[in-house]
């Protein structure tokens, strides 16, 4: 006899969180295994519940396929940006950007410069993934070259990526959030400058001391340095020319061109230079998008760092990306997760615990949905209603999303974001995490304004709040969801 649907117990919501967090933590932490399998445990174990609970597999199934479904563009995008780093090393491109980029920064100054780089890149394509995948990559093999510690600076490049990405207007995150809080875009964007501001500072400040730390040795690697340069002009035509298809992306995104014809157009006019400046044939840029491009410079170290790109070395992270939205589409279509997040909102007693709460569940998301994306969507979905209760304008809501939700996917070893990162910079999430310092300090920073009240905006009593609470209540969930899906 088939069970009536109900509304899980908190008990069984936890066992298919708990299923999920000790799977992955025995197998990364004792056997050093991947976490694909751990997380395909997780996901049987939370269809379990589910059917305990009263869903029929077609329910259940359907709630797999939907978690899947949010995550295709990240998958796309994923295998599209293997093909430009493939095709970009094979042309010279990337080999340019290192080789120029030796000749001009120096050890002391490299990490401060590689936030300030990248967060500029990332403002003006409104992509921390383009930023990491184009300016990172070649960032990655300029620190090679100076001696730099790897996973300071991947963390440098993280910081700035994450920065921009979090402030331009026209990254993906940065309108999803206000979306569902119904806060205007704009004002917040402006409200966030007050935490993600000091936040940026304070990393500046870091990355400038770790320079100088480190830079200490820039004589000791300038022989190393003059290897690379030599390897790089014997095995490339180096050109200034080269630079072209990055700077076509970078215009292509800031006239608001999606992700991903914008980066297949750089990857395509990589292709032609390559033919034109290198001699390559069609033939080994079909290799290089596919396989990646392998070095075979006489240099190992940069034969280490160029061998890198193609669509089988995203294989890994698309992998995980389906696995992980499996379970993540289980918990939320079968409201396992909601009734976790019930549980949570009784302990929120007032504005700076709600705000704590709210971030440390973005956070939890990026853990559990696997998707920085369903963060900011789930997490905005279950709190929009007790900011308005308690009189919060929506920036408020807004802002913690971003301080959380945008930041810390990029520090979940089985997140899209972590995954991806990991995938690009050729180092695990575990290694680069501690190093990326805004991505960790700004929920921080953030948690610390919502209990001081600083920035913490209400509505006028009498006027204003009435108004706009009324208005927003009328602003239907499903609604919000459609808007942030087109924005995706």
């Amino acid at each position: 006899m088939e069970n009536e649907k109900r509304m899980p117990y908190i008990w069984e919501s936890l066992i298919s969180l708990l299923a999920l967090v000790v799977s992955i933590s025995v197998a990364i932490v004792k056997y050093d295994a991947a976490p694909h399998v751990p997380m395909l445990m997780g996901t049987i174990v939370a269809c379990l519940m589910a059917y305990r609970i009263g869903y029929k597999w077609d329910d259940i199934e359907q709630g797999m396929i939907d978690g899947i479904t949010q995550s295709l563009q990240a998958v796309i995008i994923l295998c599209i940006i293997g093909v430009l780093v493939g095709v970009w090393i094979l042309s010279g491109v990337v080999p340019t950007m290192i080789y120029y980029g030796l000749k001009i920064l120096s050890p002391e100054i490299f990490l401060v410069a590689s936030v300030i780089i990248c967060a500029i890149t990332s403002i003006g394509t409104g992509s921390s993934w383009g930023t990491v995948g184009t300016v990172g990559i070649a960032l990655m093999g300029i620190g090679e070259g100076l001696g730099m510690p790897m996973p300071i600076v991947a963390g440098a490049i993280l910081s700035g990526s994450y920065f921009g990405d979090k402030m331009s207007p026209l990254s993906d995150t940065t309108n999803l959030a206000p979306a569902m809080a119904g806060a205007d875009l704009y004002d917040h964007i402006k409200h966030m400058v007050y935490t993600t501001g000091v936040s940026f500072a304070l990393v500046l400040v870091i990355e400038t001391f770790l320079g100088f730390m480190y830079g200490g040795g820039s004589i000791e690697s300038m022989g190393a340095v003059n290897e690379l340069m030599q390897g790089l002009s014997s095995q490339f035509n180096i050109n200034l020319l080269l630079l072209l298809p990055p700077i076509v992306v970078i215009i292509l995104a800031s006239q608001k061109v999606p992700s991903i014809p914008a980066i297949t157009t750089g990857a395509i006019i990589g292709a032609i230079m390559g033919i034109f400046m290198q001699g390559v044939d069609f033939g080994q840029i079909l290799s290089a998008a596919y396989g990646g491009y392998v070095g075979d410079t006489g240099v190992s170290t940069l034969d280490n760092l160029l061998t890198n790109g193609g669509i089988t070395n995203m294989l890994y992270a698309v992998s995980l990306i389906i696995m992980a939205m499996m379970y993540g589409g289980v918990m939320e279509s079968t409201n396992q997760l909601k009734v976790i997040v019930d549980k949570l909102l009784e302990k929120a007693q007032n504005d700076g615990s709600l705000i704590a709460l709210t971030i440390l569940s973005a956070i939890g998301m990026n853990v559990i949905l696997s998707d920085q994306y369903m963060s900011i969507v789930v997490t905005g979905r279950t709190y929009d209603q007790a900011y308005k209760e308690r009189g919060l304008k929506p920036k408020n809501l807004s802002r913690a999303l971003e301080d959380s939700g945008t930041l810390t996917g990029a520090l979940v070893p089985w997140n899209t974001c972590g995954a991806y990162m990991a995938s690009t910079l050729g180092m695990a999430t575990i290694v680069y995490a501690p190093f990326a310092f805004f991505n960790w300090i700004t929920p921080i920073v953030s948690v610390i304004y919502g209990y001081f009240g600083i920035t913490i905006e209400h509505f006028d009593e009498e006027s204003e709040g009435n108004e706009e609470i009324e208005e927003n209540i009328l602003v239907d969930q499903e609604g919000k969801v459609e808007t942030a899906v087109d924005v995706d």
